[in-house]
């Protein structure tokens, strides 16, 4: 065999091995998108079941039956808690699943409280009532453009009244209005209370007061925070307990707490180096 052809067959196979190791690359580059697609679905699955349950409490409202409505944005929140567990155990966490969910939520635990309280109530205070009934779908939308312009990793604390949680207040004082005896002298008619509690809420949410992210139960969590856990543990039992009753104690005394904490905080705690608070 002469030289020249000896160096092309050498050539053609070192070419050949090139290609083979490319084609493995990509092949291996596409298997990992196909995965990653995958994994992206499984929460945004669930964000989207949190949309369509906010939109099935729009419908309950319109019909007049608030308590279903209630229990559907309820489910809402069922499902956004799932969403974000299903990301963390895919590890597929993304800023198209943050902002699907932000989308998703300013609509289950916006607008659908916003029209549930202005159908339930407020719509009697007219063009009071009105504007009150929109501050939680407005308020709301600016504090999920807030948390998603400062997208970090996961922390022990909110800026500001998360928005599920200003929704689940807003259903446990429906819930309650509706059925428990203690709330039975207001009628719909007669729910002025509402005004000031729900521009409380709203301006929560927007506020840059710290709330306590829910943790994750483990035996780390309950030796670092006894207090704390014992505190959940028992807004549990109240839940359980006292049901509705149960879940707007609960949240009143989350978001008392968190109150009482920052105006301790703003003046009797210590100034850093920097003269900035140290929050406890």
């Amino acid at each position: 065999m002469r030289r020249g052809e000896l160096r092309e067959r050498r050539l053609g196979a070192k070419q050949k091995r090139i290609r083979d190791r490319l084609a493995r690359k990509e092949d291996a580059a596409l298997r990992e998108a196909r995965q990653r697609r995958t994994r992206v679905a499984v929460p945004s699955f669930f964000t989207l079941l949190n949309l369509f349950c906010g939109f099935l409490a729009i419908t309950q409202v319109a019909d007049g039956d608030f308590v279903k409505a209630c229990w559907l944005i309820v489910l809402a929140g069922f499902f956004d808690a799932l969403d974000g567990m299903m990301a963390r155990l895919t590890n597929s966490q993304s800023y198209f699943g943050v902002e699907l969910d932000s989308l998703s939520d300013i609509v289950s635990f916006g607008v659908a409280p916003s029209f549930l309280l202005f159908e339930f109530g407020l719509k009697e205070f007219s063009p009071l009532g009105l504007i009150v009934a929109s501050l939680p779908a407005v308020c709301g939308a600016v504090r999920l453009a807030r948390f998603n312009t400062n997208f970090t990793e996961k922390q022990d604390y909110f800026s500001g009244l998360p928005i599920p949680v200003q929704a689940a207040f807003v259903v446990a004082l429906i819930l309650n209005f509706d059925d428990a005896e203690q709330f039975s002298r207001y009628s719909p008619s007669n729910l002025s209370i509402l005004i000031p509690i729900v521009i409380v809420l709203s301006g929560l949410m927007v506020s840059a007061i710290r709330f306590d992210a829910l943790p994750r139960p483990s035996r780390v969590f309950i030796r670092a925070h006894r207090l704390k856990a014992l505190a959940y543990l028992l807004a549990l039992i109240l839940l359980v307990v006292l049901q509705q009753i149960g879940l707007l104690i609960s949240l009143s005394l989350y978001i008392l707490w968190a109150i009482v904490r920052a105006f301790w905080n703003l003046f009797f705690a210590p100034l850093d180096s920097d003269g900035n608070v140290e929050y406890q």
